[in-house]
């Protein structure tokens, strides 16, 4: 029987309950299915270790008996564990854990992407009819289902740049947007330019496409418009790829005065720019000051996805640009695929019907697991520097030494997956610094937090790489 991995106190799990108590139905029951609901949700992921019975029943304010009851329906369902000594914590039923000592369990810190919404299974089972229509036709799409794009260039609009269903293509995530993106505007040996740290798997995109990326260090405040200005003159880049929303890793975001500087030098240079917009929903401040999508007097082509939003599995991004541009992606893409899934696609749509509720939760969410990584951190870690961002999926720690690799390396024998600051750079480098995503359940969070304070206090020397630099990275 497998151990638990992390622990939620009782006053926060009064909280995920929520409204539990039903009117007209038993109390354990009612307990049960709200229980069942947070565990199948992933909300309470597996070897999540839950209070006792008498301290629960006592935050509840129910009987222990009525809470011992709710625990022994849910061990018979086997979403709950339980062990003398250990406690009881949540599982999966058929799914048993292996019999590792908790540091064996792995904390994946590595990819930034957190789990699915509640709401993704609920558009799931919605688009059952929508799909029965579709099985009439042939499937595929190449620039998308008509559907989703009028919703994609609606919440465009919304969000204050006028786009119509015409001037939006899907695509199979923002990766694969980018991908045909360098496919339609550069050739082998061409420039890109790119900011620095950057997302590391378009340094790859761009590698991949026989491209030669072209750094432009950030400023600790944000970034070089004059540094941009330069190696625009000076390199002649075919195309300039940017993160300007919660960049990712640094959490930066550009100013309305930024945007309007930075699509003008594009313009100038007669340089395509291409902006990320994949984080540009994650504004985790408690009244967020909307900025309007990048929109300039040159060509500008932005690229977006639901995977950290909603859920990475449903593999669906997009890319808005002019028509013309967007025929011209759309003609590019035949060598790559014949069009994006048709079942992701009309969940997506079902979910951008009414796009808010759910990002507004999955942003609750994140700013809960922010706050309480800023905490973690500033406990076990004291010697990280950080900012904290106002929004995005991770905090850019600054290390007391140039470990990050060497760290990176350690934290695999207690069970942590990270991705060292030399990832997110073009020619390495970037050793004192490390990308920390919040976007683990909070219990798992803090057990990685632990865990990396532990070795990091004795990491230490010259870095190292071990192999580490190609751990997948999202």
């Amino acid at each position: 029987m497998s151990a638990p991995t992390g622990r939620i106190a009782a006053p926060r799990l009064v909280r995920l309950l929520g409204a539990w108590h039903a009117a007209g139905r038993p109390a354990s029951s009612a307990l049960v299915s709200a229980l069942r609901l947070l565990v199948l949700d992933g909300r309470l992921p597996p070897g999540t270790a839950l209070p006792a019975e008498r301290e629960l029943a006592a935050a509840l304010g129910v009987s222990r008996t009525l809470v011992a009851t709710a625990w022994e329906a849910l061990r018979a369902e086997g979403l709950l564990r339980s062990r003398r000594g250990a406690g009881t914590w949540t599982a999966l039923p058929g799914r048993p854990r292996p019999q590792d000592p908790p540091q064996d369990q792995p904390l994946d810190l590595a990819r930034a992407a957190p789990a699915a919404l509640p709401a993704v299974a609920h558009a799931v089972d919605a688009v059952r009819g929508d799909l029965a229509a579709e099985l009439a036709g042939h499937g595929y799409h190449e620039y998308g289902l008509d559907l989703l794009r009028e919703r994609l260039a609606a919440r465009y609009t919304a969000r204050g740049l006028p786009t119509t269903a015409d001037e939006v293509l899907v695509t199979n995530g923002a990766h694969h947007a980018l991908a045909l993106v360098l496919r339609a505007f550069t050739g082998p040996g061409d420039r890109v330019l790119v900011d620095q740290p950057t997302y590391p798997n378009a340094i790859d995109a761009i590698a991949a496409a026989h491209a030669i990326p072209v750094p432009v260090p950030l400023l600790e405040d944000g970034w070089d418009l004059d540094g941009v200005a330069a190696a625009l003159r000076q390199s002649g880049p075919r195309l300039a790829y940017l993160v300007v929303d919660f960049h990712n890793p640094t959490g930066l975001l550009l100013d309305a005065g930024g945007r309007a500087d930075l699509t003008a030098l594009a313009a100038r240079a007669r340089v395509p720019l291409v902006v990320d917009e994949t984080l540009a929903e994650l504004d985790l401040r408690a009244a967020p000051p909307r900025l309007a999508p990048v929109r300039g007097p040159g060509t500008v082509i932005t690229i977006g996805s639901a995977g950290k939003s909603h859920w990475g599995g449903l593999r669906i991004g997009w890319v808005r640009a002019d028509a013309e541009v967007v025929r011209r992606l759309a003609a590019a893409r035949h060598a790559f695929d014949l069009g994006s899934p048709v079942v992701e696609q009309l969940v997506i749509a079902h979910l951008y019907a009414d796009p808010e509720p759910a990002i507004a939760e999955r942003r609750a969410e994140l700013a809960e697991r922010r706050d309480l990584l800023v905490g973690e951190l500033r406990a076990h870690c004291p010697d990280w520097g950080f900012r904290v961002p106002d929004g995005g999926l991770g905090l850019w720690c600054e290390l007391p030494g140039p470990f990050s690799s060497r760290l990176a390396a350690a934290a695999r024998t207690v069970g942590v997956r990270l991705a060292p600051g030399a990832r997110f750079s073009v020619h390495g480098g970037l050793e004192r610094w490390l990308r920390v995503p919040f976007t683990l359940p909070e219990p798992a969070l803090a057990e990685a937090v632990r865990r990396l304070s532990r070795v990091a206090s004795v990491v230490g020397g010259s870095p190292g790489s071990d192999g580490e630099g190609l751990v997948p990275v999202a």
